[in-house]
């Protein structure tokens, strides 16, 4: 794109670039997912600029080597295993401690797994997980499916790309929980026999990526981007972009998701790039892109300009003294005052007293606006005041917008070049726009030559203390007020006047919430529905250029602007707006924001502008994504499809919650928070770019938090803890209780003659199947994993499996079991799943290309559901058991069942006379007609028992006393987060109810002495 003025025309190269993640490790290295190793995937592109050919030469010997390796390591590890002991004593030590053998992947890259061998004793994520995915993406699992005439299967499509991270640093765990809900959602839509396409791409992240590359530039060399010059310095940049995708890629890979990597974007790259050429472009000749001379958000420490939405507001409720980035580390500035200062009314004697939070502003004052009304400065009206340390008059102006007569002195001092609100006040009275500021955050020659070239906080402190000395001061007081902080840098912002190119929104937004409204876009949860509609409503113009190094700009407007889709085009423009005059061009050297082009990602990963068939893809079945980028990403994805493509980019946009810590705060590098799902506790926080004091303090964080650093659990773990949001977790050993000899019937449907334990069980995996999919149609995550939860654990491994279960129906409770999990835990499942048999006639290669289980009117066993319910209801309870009629004759048949589940139960006898019932029992009452009994007296110590439950529920009772003493405080639901006040009323109940329980327990004991 050729975006020039009137000039030369130098050659320059556009990066636009954003956002950045690092991360955390623990002295006693603990893992969330343990890497086995480092390659990317078979089928990605290659984060460098040249990818290697997967069959060539060079990777094999590469391939070949890694084996090798490998092969080496485990021959060391057998060796020390087996190497003669110095000593008896030392050799039973030495087998201890080095009989668990680290796992070695044997497997070549993108072959099948051998599990002809016995499965482990343990659980070994790292073995579990090992060569599965590149034998999925080598087998081709991850791409489309396509039907007979090479479109959708007639199943349906289900389309979904995933937010293209930012290549500023490693993914963190927020991600790990975009990736384990997409996926899940692919994998199920994929096994229910749709066609699927998760699309991966990455982000160049903009100025985010230029200002982590900045810092560690200065790190590591202590030079900045202006000492290597433009073009060393993007090939830093790019250096960067390189390895961390190379990161990224890998972290993808290890946590599972199914993307077809064939299809793998990069915002810059060639394609991508010329839709952003044909973006601009095309809303520039519609006139939805225009330049203006505007106020901006500056960052001085980045030297750039940032969109309202990369602005965060610091509340301060007093005078507070911040340090600022770019000042000395001692320096403390005071904010949160407002100070009042005079003015001297020329030719007279007499003041007007303003006020300003920002007191070094006052220099580049053009005005003093009153209220029309106000009869206190009637007389002043039209009069001017003098600049006590410029040669200039201040006019006073009315107006009866800005000016609150009934707040301060009701005289309000006018910056128009460095205030928002005073910006509208300069347009309506047509008032001197004096810009005080250099881009590097010094004061300049209309400052007065006094003040020029100090900083600009430097020279707040100077304006008051001249103030002061002429006498001018009056006072300074605490002001609560809100400061603009740069997201990125965490530098304060400046309202500067920049000439900028703008996009205006309000005719994309109106569009957008006519369409949303009509049903074509549907938004969840309700609250960030709510959010969107209130965000559009109330849009502003964008502002979308920043600077990557610190070039002269031109202040004039667009009217001397040519913009060219290339340099033919831009000339032949320029030609018709010279008229016959000599030229020069010269290309803009500032670059897009990165929402600019990661705003077109659904449809320019696709091809366009080219020619394409967007209607095959278009819209995508849905975006799921964080709800803090709403409207960061989603909102211009939307406005940028509705005007380019005339068609709504997704149908569904679900917004997940943002993932905190126990303290209920946004993951922060300096707080020590980042977790990165594959690395260890705090190792990495040496590589990235905090300060000495920051990794320090990260490190204390970490320790606080993870004393015993976290526990190696595996990628299947951790999807399913995080779409289940769920932090504890029991330990489920699952080996196979099918004989070496067994076939599976060809049919999984009821013969008519299974046992009332085998209809029970096969109506609660009917349950359970139509459950996960009805809540994962509705995108209930956390109900979705409760009920494969509750069935695997609680009726599978709980009840079925701890007896001596008929194997077909065993057999068909893991398929399908293993089938309906898969979507969560894609590794252990086909771990298992491949350990299986087949049934006669499936030559199914893969559980994830398998059918996803859903409800079956065959498994429907009401009946038997209910009558096993009866006995199971007993057998939680634990006691003996006693009932009469019709419930005698079940309870009498089944009560074998009732001893296999009945732990540490020898005898089962059912009763129909109470007087049959032996003293000492306890008791409790199942239904009306059953009561259930154990002989406990003489069994155990009633007086010890009664000891430990009243020192129970002394503790307890302590621990439920805190909490309803900090919920009691006044100000508790203003101070404390909502998710931690949600948690603590979760605890308080759970407490509440161990309390009642120990006192019942305790009133037991006391009735059998």
């Amino acid at each position: 794109m050729f975006l020039s003025r009137l000039r030369s025309y130098p050659q320059s190269i556009p990066l636009p670039i954003r956002r950045a993640f690092h991360h955390t490790t623990m002295s006693q290295p603990q893992q969330l997912i343990t890497p086995t190793r480092s390659d990317p995937p078979s089928g990605t592109t290659a984060p460098s600029a040249s990818e290697p050919n997967p069959n060539s030469k060079s990777a094999a010997k590469k391939e070949a080597k890694r084996l090798e390796k490998e092969a080496k390591i485990a021959a060391k590890a057998a060796k020390v295993v087996n190497a003669t002991p110095l000593g008896e004593k030392r050799a039973k030590e030495k087998v201890t401690k080095e009989e668990v053998i680290p796992f070695v992947n044997m497997t070549p890259k993108g072959q099948k797994k051998d599990l002809s061998g016995p499965m482990a004793s343990g659980y070994d994520p790292i073995a579990v997980e090992a060569a599965w995915y590149d034998w999925w993406n080598e087998q081709g699992f991850f791409k489309p499916e396509l039907g007979p005439d090479g479109g959708p299967k007639p199943e349906g499509l289900f389309v979904i790309s995933a937010p293209p991270p930012n290549v500023t640093g490693s993914l963190h765990i927020g991600h790990a929980l975009t990736t384990a809900i997409q996926d899940a959602l692919v994998r199920w839509y994929r096994m229910l026999g749709k066609t699927t396409l998760f699309v991966p791409g990455f982000d160049h992240a903009g100025i985010s990526t230029q200002s982590v590359v900045e810092k560690r530039l200065f790190k590591t060399s202590g030079m900045t981007r202006h000492d290597l010059g433009r073009e060393k310095f993007l090939q830093t940049v790019m250096d960067w972009k390189n390895e961390y995708q190379e990161r990224i890629t890998n972290q993808l890979y290890r946590l599972g998701g199914s993307y077809d990597w064939s299809r793998v974007a990069f915002t810059m790259n060639p394609q991508l790039s010329k839709a952003v050429i044909e973006n601009f472009c095309r809303l520039h000749e519609e006139g939805i892109i225009y330049r203006a001379n505007r106020l901006v958000n500056w960052c001085v420490r980045l030297n750039t300009t940032l969109s309202n939405l990369e602005v965060e507001q610091k509340q301060l409720e007093k005078r507070t003294f911040l340090s600022v980035p770019g000042y000395d580390s001692k320096e403390r500035f005071e904010f949160g005052v407002i100070t009042s200062f005079a003015y001297p009314i020329e030719n007279s004697d007499e003041k007007i007293i303003v006020a300003t939070t920002r007191p070094e502003t006052m220099l580049g004052d053009t005005a003093i606006a009153v209220h029309p009304n106000d009869e206190r400065y009637r007389h002043l009206h039209g009069k001017v005041a003098v600049h006590p340390f410029v040669d200039r008059r201040i006019p006073i102006v009315t107006d009866d917008i800005v000016v609150d007569m009934t707040f301060g002195t009701g005289a309000v001092k006018i910056t128009p070049a460095h205030d928002p609100n005073d910006y509208e006040v300069g347009i309506r009275h047509k008032l001197d726009f004096i810009n005080i500021l250099n881009d590097n955050g010094t004061l300049n020659a209309n400052a007065g030559p006094q003040f020029q070239g100090m900083k600009r906080f430097h020279a707040r402190v100077e304006v008051v203390k001249k103030l002061k000395e002429l006498g001018l001061f009056i006072e300074t007081k605490d002001n609560p007020m809100q400061i603009p902080i740069c997201s990125k840098s965490g530098d304060i912002i400046e309202p500067m006047l920049k000439p900028q190119w703008w996009v205006n929104c309000k005719p994309l937004a109106e569009e957008a919430i006519r369409r949303t409204r009509a049903g074509e876009l549907h938004i969840a949860p309700k609250q960030s529905e709510a959010d969107w509609y209130r965000w559009l409503e109330n849009i502003q113009d964008w502002s979308y250029l920043v600077r990557i190094m610190g070039q002269e700009q031109d202040s004039t407007d667009g009217r001397s602007w040519v913009v060219g889709r290339n340099l033919q085009e831009a000339t032949e423009r320029a030609k018709k707006l010279a008229g016959g005059s000599s030229f020069t061009l010269e290309q803009d050297e500032d670059v897009l924001d990165t929402w600019f082009s990661s705003g077109l990602w659904p449809f320019s990963i696709f091809g366009w502008p080219d020619k394409v068939k967007l209607c095959k893809v278009l819209p995508y079945s849905m975006l799921e994504t964080g709800w803090d980028i709403l409207f960061f990403w989603v909102a211009r994805m939307v406005m940028l499809g509705l005007r380019l493509t005339g068609k709504m980019p997704f149908h569904e946009v679900l917004c997940h919650a943002m993932i905190r810590d126990a303290h209920g705060r946004k993951m922060s590098k300096s707080l020590g928070n980042v977790v990165d799902p594959l690395d260890k506790l705090h190792e990495k926080l040496y590589e990235g770019n905090l300060e000495a004091a920051e990794i320090e303090k990260a490190k204390l964080g970490q320790k606080k938090d993870f004393p015993k650093g976290i526990p190696q659990c595996g990628t299947d773990a951790l999807r399913f803890a995080l779409c289940a949001y769920s932090g504890g977790g029991r330990d489920i050993n699952l080996k196979s209780s099918l004989d070496e000899t067994f076939r599976p019937e060809p049919t999984p449907k009821p013969t008519g003659n299974e046992t009332l334990v085998e209809k029970w069980i096969l109506h609660k995996l009917n349950i359970s199947a139509a459950e996960t999919n009805k809540q994962l149609s509705e995108r209930n995550f956390m109900a979705a994993t409760n009920a494969l939860y509750n069935f695997w654990l609680y009726e599978l491994c709980d009840v079925y499996i701890t007896r001596i279960s008929p194997q077909q129906t065993l057999y068909t409770c893991l398929d399908h079991g293993l089938r309906l999990l898969h979507p969560f835990m894609p590794f252990v499942t086909e771990e298992l799943w491949q350990r299986l048999p087949r049934r006669p006639n499936d030559m199914t290669p893969s559980i994830m290309v398998s059918r996803y289980p859903i409800y079956d009117e065959a498994f429907v066993f009401d009946e038997a559901d209910k009558r096993f319910d009866l006995l199971f209801n007993a057998i939680r309870t634990v006691y003996f058991h006693i009932q009469d009629d019709n419930e005698a004759a079940l309870f009498g048949s089944q009560k074998d069942v009732i001893a296999t589940l009945t732990k540490g139960c020898k005898l089962v006898k059912v009763v129909r006379n109470v007087n049959e019932i032996p003293s000492g029992c306890g008791s409790a009452v199942l239904t009306s007609t059953i009561s259930v009994h154990i002989l406990v007296r003489g069994l155990i110590d009633l007086d010890a028992e009664i000891a430990k439950c009243e020192k129970k529920l002394q503790l307890t009772q302590l621990n439920l006393d805190k909490f309803r003493k900090v919920e009691a405080q006044p100000d508790y639901v203003e101070t404390v987060p909502e998710n931690v006040r949600l948690m603590n009323e979760d605890r308080r109940k759970t407490l509440e109810a161990e309390v009642a329980t120990l006192e019942s327990s305790k009133d037991m004991f006391a009735k059998l002495k």
